[in-house]
């Protein structure tokens, strides 16, 4: 009933202005009281799952957008966040929230949403089942083709409401960010909610392999080989990992362009409710 709920809602598309964006392997963490952020949001999950895990008294929420790399540690690590917000909170309880994935030919989603459930059943603590809108429940077809009937949700932390959700601006430092993942990055936290700071890198990777190749290609092999599920990507995928593949191919030694002092780059949110970056020296 929660999933056709959620489904039936047209998405709603979400201005920077107090905004977190989480990309893929990345979360976050806040609670109510942020004077900052008041809205966690993530999309373009196709067999990905995006995973809400609120604590109802302190009202501490986390996103995340998992891809089946690790869930069982990544379960853990979001665990363990939403919980060290939520230690003095004498009385609420720990709900999740798992939307994404749809019928996708491989059974990806099928495998990351069994593995969701695995880990979290897993967990010493009570987790309540809330929102499952996710695998055969957010599915739609086609021309016999399948497709996720939501790609992207936002959660606002003041009044704990989900939505469907579209976002035009998924920054700062996008390309950076995708580069992250595509290289094989792990889980991130990219946000510390005390000082109200948005944290991406210090990144390491080797030079991309043959990424001059990959830049060479047609938008159908890019679409074909580097897609988990190239019939039912968004229509700017392909631009997308072209900006990444072009970000990695400027930066092959990121230690050297883009973090030479081996400190993140840092961003707060400004009057108008929009990220800059300041200075690490300044903090």
């Amino acid at each position: 009933e929660k999933a056709k709920l959620l489904r039936s809602q047209p998405a709603q598309i979400v201005e920077p202005r107090g905004l977190l964006y989480i990309q893929q392997r990345e979360f976050a963490v806040t609670t109510p009281k942020d004077g900052s952020v008041s809205i966690l949001g993530s999309d373009d999950a196709t067999t990905c799952h995006l995973v809400v895990l609120r604590h109802t008294g302190s009202g501490a929420t986390c996103l995340t957008h998992c891809d089946g790399t690790d869930t069982e540690a990544e379960v853990s690590l979001i665990m363990s966040s939403v919980k060290s917000f939520s230690n003095t909170a004498g009385y609420g309880r720990l709900e999740v929230h798992l939307v994404g994935g749809f019928n996708d030919d491989r059974q990806l989603s099928q495998k990351l949403t069994n593995q969701l459930l695995r880990a979290f059943d897993l967990q010493p603590d009570d987790v309540h089942l809330v929102t499952f809108c996710v695998t055969e429940l957010n599915d739609r077809e086609e021309k016999d083709i399948h497709f996720p009937i939501i790609y992207g949700i936002a959660v606002n932390v003041k009044t704990a409401e989900i939505f469907p959700a579209t976002f035009p601006d998924k920054g700062p430092d996008e390309d950076l960010r995708s580069a992250h993942v595509l290289t094989g990055a792990r889980l991130t936290n990219v946000y510390d909610a005390k000082k109200e700071l948005l944290h991406i890198g210090p990144y390491f990777w080797q030079p991309f392999p043959h990424v001059d190749f990959w830049l060479e290609q047609d938008d159908q092999q890019i679409l074909q080989n580097l897609s988990t599920s190239p019939l039912a990507e968004p229509p700017h995928f392909v631009s997308h990992i072209r900006a990444t593949l072009t970000f990695l191919k400027e930066h092959p030694f990121p230690s050297h362009s883009l973090f030479p002092d081996r400190k993140p780059r840092t961003y707060k949110k400004n009057e108008e409710g929009l990220w800059e970056q300041v200075c690490s020296d300044t903090i």
